[in-house]
């Protein structure tokens, strides 16, 4: 019985395929559109034949919904890095993703060469409290390689309950030696906005992931900065380091609040619906401030949106290092069944038309990655006019700012530290944009 059904199913997938060759010639369809959806027939007999051993040969029994679910996922597998099948329970943690809160690591990661790859930890989560970095390479979760593991079975191994632990193997430039670091799950609550002023008049916009409330998120910080100051802003540093991506409509509000007129991005793909573009709204909500965009190699996806487009208006200098390279727009696709495809459907382009995929986007400022501390053997304060005995009183000359608080930045964040001194600059000179 068990070999009749298997031939039975064998040859219901060759006529359910012969039918749908048979299909374009039914629709009266003629030329090379109708040639597009044909199917190869003779393939999906070797399909078949393929299911009909692995159920009849293979040394267990293996269930047809897991055979013809890992079919599915080697066809979206060989495709590219983010194509990928999605069972119902990854669907509703993808869906969980983008409204900011689910159980995890933090961690937003990628396939490359075989293994598991961080693009970049999410702020104040297990993995960026244990330091982990954009580029760590996973070559094992707990007692398991990843040597081969699909993506999404590696996001399903790090999720967990709260409190669980797992213990995370890492290769890393520089280190000779793999790391092995332990995390303890945790509920993920992404809070995707935060602001504040770094000094009086030049405030701060940190930007941790583009979910569904980023654009909206952002303006009122924006709003609640200018009130702090009371007026408009001499200029804005807008963090969108580690920033692993996320939504692309949230991406264009959040360029849209810094552009008065123009293209923001567009995309292209085969479809009709893969063809899209987005125009600034007409308001500039930072009224003019100048502004520096920080980005890393961290920066993906979304993130990249933003910069080129704010890069191309020449409405903000970009500074750091160059960003991820994540130039494309993935699709999810609901099944019937309650699971989904995310399929690769188009590539984005900046205003001015450069292709951001693998090439990323080239900061215009670049900052190297260092470490700014201050010297233990450092030598002492030289003497200055201010410290000799009845010097002239300068009181009615402006005095310089105490540089503690200066030092303090430049060693907790030297790229807000350069941002911040960038910005004085460009206001000094007046200029509103690079």
């Amino acid at each position: 019985m068990r070999d009749h059904g298997i031939m039975g199913l064998a040859a219901a997938l060759c006529l359910i395929a012969a039918l749908l060759l048979a299909a374009p010639a039914w629709s009266g369809e003629d030329g090379p559109r109708a040639a597009e959806r044909e199917l190869p027939l003779e393939q999906l007999r070797t399909l078949s034949e393929v299911f009909s051993r692995v159920k009849s040969d293979y040394v267990e029994d293996i269930s047809d919904k897991e055979l013809l679910e890992n079919a599915i996922r080697g066809m979206l597998q060989g495709l590219d890095p983010h194509s990928s099948y999605l069972s119902a329970d990854e669907f509703s943690d993808l869906q969980e993703g983008t409204t900011g809160e689910f159980g995890g690591l933090g961690l937003e990661v990628d396939a490359d060469d075989g293994f598991i790859r961080v693009v970049a930890p999410i702020d104040d989560t297990p993995a960026a409290r244990a330091g982990i970095r954009p580029g760590d390479l996973i070559i094992r979760l707990n007692d398991r390689s990843t040597r081969g593991m699909d993506l999404s079975e590696a996001v399903t191994l790090m999720r967990g309950e709260p409190g669980t632990d797992i213990t995370l193997t890492i290769t890393r430039d520089g280190e000779d030696e793999p790391l092995e670091i332990t995390l303890t799950r945790s509920v993920v609550q992404v809070v995707s906005v935060r602001s504040r002023m770094l000094e009086d008049g030049y405030g701060y916009i940190r930007i941790s992931q583009f979910q569904n409330r980023t654009g909206a998120n952002l303006r009122e910080e924006l709003a609640s900065l200018q009130e702090n100051r009371d007026g408009p802003l001499d200029g804005l540093i807008l963090d969108l380091r580690n920033n692993p991506g996320g939504v692309l409509q949230a991406a264009v509000a959040v360029a849209d609040a810094f552009l008065e007129s123009g293209r923001i991005v567009y995309t292209e793909g085969r479809l009709d619906q893969a063809q899209m573009q987005f125009e600034a709204s007409g308001s500039d909500l930072a009224r003019g401030a100048p502004m520096v965009v920080l980005i890393n190699e961290g920066s993906a996806s979304a993130s990249e949106i933003v910069a080129g487009a704010l890069q191309d208006h020449r409405r903000a200098v970009v500074m750091g290092s160059r960003s991820f390279g994540k130039g494309s727009v993935q699709s999810v696709l609901p099944l019937n069944s309650g699971a989904a495809v995310k399929l690769t459907t188009a590539r984005y382009f900046t205003p001015d038309g450069r292709s951001i995929q693998a090439e990323g986007i080239e900061p215009d400022v670049v900052l190297d990655r260092i470490r700014v501390s201050l010297r233990e053997d450092a030598e002492p304060r030289r003497l200055t006019e201010r410290d000799l005995q009845r010097h002239l009183d300068g009181s009615e000359l402006p005095r310089s700012r105490d540089t503690e608080e200066q030092r303090a930045r430049a060693t907790d964040d030297y790229a807000v530290f350069e941002a911040l001194n960038l910005l004085k600059g460009l206001r000094i000179l007046g200029r509103g944009g690079r």
